[in-house]
């Protein structure tokens, strides 16, 4: 008789959508309720919920930017978008996140890596990204990833808060 053998590897795969998707909604869901708890206080909470809506959503739409998903049995676990940045040649990577339920797998970095290839697909040659002072996680994800450090802020210092990071990506020339 022969074995079965099970496999305990998950089924999950990148798809790009539209930010309206209504997969992704569970995740902005969970963002909003990471910035409240991380930020209360110092951040209003109106002002946080609105974060999300600071960009239209064609920002993150082809053919300039992307917004994309990891889904695991057709539930987004996973997610990140990017946009053109003012700069020539750099898009501006955002709202980079993992479900709570699934951290601590390395699905950021995968996300961040389908990102990258994607935005050199289309031409970009750097990526620059901010993330809040109070995402130790994040700031880890970037420094390990490869970002340059460009400013660190925190509340209440002149500067505006946040860690700002680039890099630039490896060109593949075909030929």
């Amino acid at each position: 008789m022969a074995a079965v053998l099970s496999s305990n590897v998950p089924d999950d795969r990148f798809v790009y959508v539209p930010v309206s998707d209504p997969l992704a909604r569970p995740l902005f869901d969970e963002l909003v309720f990471e910035y409240s708890s991380r930020y209360e206080g110092l951040i209003d909470k109106d002002e946080i919920a609105n974060e999300l809506l600071r960009y239209p959503a064609d920002a993150f739409a082809a053919p300039h930017g992307a917004f994309v998903l990891l889904l695991r049995d057709g539930q987004a676990i996973a997610g990140g978008a990017f946009m053109r940045h003012a700069d020539p040649g750099t898009t501006e990577f955002k709202r980079i996140w993992t479900r709570r339920d699934h951290r601590r797998q390395g699905l950021a970095r995968r996300v961040l890596t389908e990102l990258e290839v994607h935005a050199g697909r289309l031409g970009y040659t750097r990526v620059y990204l901010g993330t809040g002072p109070r995402q130790p996680e994040a700031i880890a994800l970037y420094k390990t990833g490869g970002y340059t450090l460009l400013s660190a802020h925190d509340f209440g210092e002149e500067e505006p808060p946040g860690y700002h990071f680039e890099k630039y990506l490896v060109t593949q020339h075909i030929g």
